[in-house]
């Protein structure tokens, strides 16, 4: 049986992350909607997690491939594409399908929320939304921890290239934007961690993107693993 919206996480062992962020999807009063967790055979306790709160789990791989193979089984209209370290505040969902609905939007991100209170995390989020709005029109970018779309369109874009090894969220709405109109939605934002940067480093992470703008901008799609990205290599939760 179809439902209405079908969310999909991708995952690597992310035991301490996981549950609240289905804690959250819990707390959004949704009835028509499924969860798939695309696991990339964990080695801790992800896939139980996944399960004690009743979601659907299929086996991923890199982010990439948990997507493609979480809306392979999903039945939902909409697809919702969302990291297992995000919290989504009360009413998001609600609020995302709203302003979907009154300015005839097909797929769709939004801004984002430090899940931290220093100030440096705040200005680069900033930075960040001012970039996703400034862009949305001609050069659409969609990070992958917040995308929604029709399920039809997903599909007849071929979904996530899995042959990219970075940016490839922004390849996929690059693409799905020549089907239905894309917005970053003004409503809402999404509660993101900031794990990467203390793993990594502000300043690293930080020039890391902005090669990769450029990257992308001079060269095309990454297709190597120049940037040396790892799927759930963080040290610090």
């Amino acid at each position: 049986m179809a439902v209405k919206l079908s969310i999909i996480i991708p995952a690597y062992n992310e035991e301490k992350t996981l549950p609240f962020l289905l804690s959250s999807i819990r707390q959004q009063n949704l009835i028509d909607y499924e969860v798939i967790v695309a696991d990339a055979n964990s080695t801790d306790r992800t896939r139980k997690i996944a399960r004690d709160f009743g979601c659907l789990v299929v086996t991923g791989g890199m982010p990439a491939v948990g997507r493609n193979r979480g809306a392979a089984a999903a039945r939902g209209e909409y697809l919702f594409f969302v990291d297992a370290d995000v919290i989504i505040p009360r009413d998001f969902i609600k609020d995302v399908f709203a302003e979907m609905k009154e300015k005839d939007i097909q797929i769709a991100s939004c801004g984002v929320v430090p899940l931290s209170n220093k100030n440096i995390d705040v200005v680069l989020h900033g930075l960040v939304n001012a970039y996703l709005n400034a862009t949305q029109y001609f050069y659409p970018h969609a990070p992958g921890f917040c995308i929604i779309i029709k399920r039809s369109i997903h599909e007849q874009v071929g979904g996530f290239d899995e042959k990219l090894t970075l940016a490839e969220d922004h390849d996929y709405v690059k693409r799905a934007k020549k089907l239905g109109k894309f917005r970053i939605l003004k409503k809402v934002k999404i509660l993101v961690s900031v794990r990467r940067l203390d793993s990594d480093g502000r300043i690293n992470v930080s020039v890391k993107y902005v090669l990769v703008e450029v990257y992308r901008l001079l060269v095309g799609e990454i297709e190597t693993d120049i940037f040396k990205y790892k799927f759930g290599h963080h040290k610090k939760q």
